[in-house]
């Protein structure tokens, strides 16, 4: 189910985004927005660096946008997003930057306009801590990394 309309999302176009388009869906059934590099800048093999997106947002109190890398750029070439999923808080008014690493052999080139990444709106819940004495048992249990089987069974 889609909320029934779009959650407006405030958002200031800098100097150097000026012409690009806005973050958008490429289908009707997208879950993320291509959002764009405003600047032009290669990464080495192994190389990181924090692409300007020319953008700045105001997320609405109660949500996040993750940023997420692109699956093409990512099997292409070795393109993926070191925090992945990035999280943009409500709270942060800053220029939108994607932090891109090459995991390629080969240096990789990004220009202005190029799609680098997908931002999703997600909402937010909020936990509070409720300190026990004790947990509920679970079959698991507190069996950890690799528990459940490895990838022999496969």
């Amino acid at each position: 189910m889609r909320w029934p309309d779009p959650v407006p999302v405030k958002l200031r176009r800098l100097p150097h985004g000026e012409g690009l388009a806005l973050p958008g869906y490429a289908t009707d059934g997208a879950a993320g927005m291509d959002v764009l590099a405003a600047e032009d800048v290669t990464l080495p093999s192994g190389g990181r660096h924090a692409v300007a997106t020319g953008i700045a947002v105001a997320i609405p109190d109660g949500f996040e946008i993750q940023v997420r890398p692109r699956s093409g750029l990512a099997l292409k070439h070795g393109i993926s997003l070191p925090n992945t999923p990035g999280t943009i808080d409500s709270d942060y008014r800053g220029e939108l930057k994607i932090i891109m690493i090459n995991h390629g052999a080969e240096e990789f080139a990004i220009r202005r306009g190029d799609r680098i990444a997908q931002l999703v709106l997600a909402p937010v819940v909020r936990a509070g801590w409720l300190e026990v004495e004790d947990l509920d048992q679970t079959a698991r249990g507190a069996g950890g990394f690799g528990s459940t089987g490895g990838h022999e069974k496969l």
